[in-house]
């Protein structure tokens, strides 16, 4: 599982020229999922995202997580994190979870960031979505486990 956080003053999600969801000031979360990803990886990156220090602190180090500032969530599902680029001009995406398996594997990990962090929101799996971000730094991070 990779999830790439970057630290946002706002973003938002747009389909079909709507705006669907928005966030001030926390994390862009989008999450790639991989075919031997479990509630048990999904359990352990949430971990790491909510408590990963990327907002200043008072001597502006990065010493705070978004929950330590009370900011804002807003995951997105992304299978092109989870794709195979190690060689040719093409990624693969033989790597990444089928799409009904990650659909539920993403919703468990809304659900569960639902129940341990206030301001969350969430895209629409599989949509296409426009993404837009005010990278706040910028400030991106690849995790993965």
């Amino acid at each position: 599982m990779k999830a790439l956080i970057q630290r946002v003053s706002s973003a938002k999600v747009e389909i079909d020229g709507k705006m669907t969801t928005k966030i001030n000031r926390g994390l862009l979360v989008f999450v790639g999922i991989e075919k031997a990803d479990t509630t048990a990886h999904v359990d352990k990156i949430l971990k790491r995202i909510l408590s990963y220090r990327v907002f200043a602190d008072e001597n502006n180090k990065m010493n705070l997580s978004v929950k330590d500032i009370d900011g804002d969530i807003l995951l997105i599902s992304q299978f092109t994190l989870a794709a195979d680029t190690q060689s040719g001009t093409r990624a693969g995406f033989s790597t990444a979870k089928p799409p009904v398996e990650a659909e539920q594997l993403y919703y468990y990990f809304a659900q569960k960031i639902q129940k341990q962090h206030n301001n969350f929101k969430t895209g629409i799996f599989g949509a296409n979505m426009q993404v837009s971000l005010i990278n706040d730094g910028p400030v991106t991070f690849l995790l993965s486990c």
